[in-house]
C-alpha cells in the first residue's frame, strides 16, 4: 500500500467463520484480497466456502499468495475509481 502511495492501516481484515458466512460474502477462499469490493484476481469458479485459495502468477506458477504486482495493479486502479 506504500508503494501506491495508501496508509497500509486502512486494510479492513474481515474473518469469514462459518459457510454461511462464505456464501454471504462470496468467500471463495483464503486469502481472498478485495479492493472496493473487486477481487483482485476473478476466481475461474465461483464455488464458496471455508477453504485455501490459490492464485496465478504473471510468471504462470501457482501461489498461496497473489502475485505483488497484481495486488498494486488494483490498488492503482481503486485509487483512479474512487478520484472520478
Amino acid at each position: 500500500m506504500e508503494a501506491v502511495g495508501l496508509d497500509p492501516a486502512a486494510v479492513v481484515v474481515h474473518e469469514v467463520e462459518t459457510d454461511e458466512d462464505a456464501d454471504a460474502e462470496r468467500f471463495v477462499g483464503s486469502p481472498t484480497i478485495r479492493i472496493e469490493g473487486r477481487d483482485i484476481q476473478a476466481p475461474a469458479e465461483t464455488a464458496t466456502g471455508l477453504t485455501c485459495r490459490v492464485y496465478r502468477l504473471r510468471d504462470g506458477r501457482i501461489s498461496a499468495i497473489p502475485d505483488p504486482a497484481d495486488i498494486r495493479d488494483a490498488l492503482r486502479q481503486g485509487i483512479e475509481r474512487s478520484s472520478r
